[in-house]
């Protein structure tokens, strides 16, 4: 009787650590279709040299990711201003895209970085 309680005991154990060691697998089959077009240029470096990271490639790449935004091409920019006041809204509503997103990365003494971004809305554009 001892025994076959242990049998039963064992197999139970086993039964749950094959459980603990399942993998999980998750398969994404489709996107989202209406993500909302924006256009982000990229980001003006206002230090020495050449500028340590794309910040403008991390916004856009961080915008697509959300799953909220589909940012367009970087080779179909109809502009790349550093301000909004540069921006020439008739050029990007022309492409469909309601909103652009600018910046500068300005460095700091001690090492680190100052970004400053704006949205700019481009869908009221006659």
């Amino acid at each position: 009787m001892m025994k076959q309680a242990l049998r039963v005991a064992f197999g139970f154990l086993m039964l749950w650590a094959a459980v603990l060691h399942a993998e999980v697998r998750i398969e994404i089959t489709q996107g989202v279709d209406s993500a909302r077009p924006i256009g982000v240029v990229p980001f003006k470096w206002a230090g020495p040299g050449a500028a340590p990271e794309d910040i403008g490639g991390i916004v856009a790449a961080d915008l697509r990711n959300s799953g909220k935004f589909n940012p367009l091409d970087r080779s179909r920019l109809p502009q790349q201003p550093a301000t909004a006041q540069e921006v020439q809204p008739t050029a990007w509503s022309a492409l469909g895209i309601d909103a652009v997103v600018v910046g500068q990365v300005t460095p700091n003494p001690d090492g680190s970085f100052n970004v400053a971004y704006q949205l700019v809305d481009t869908g009221g554009a006659p």
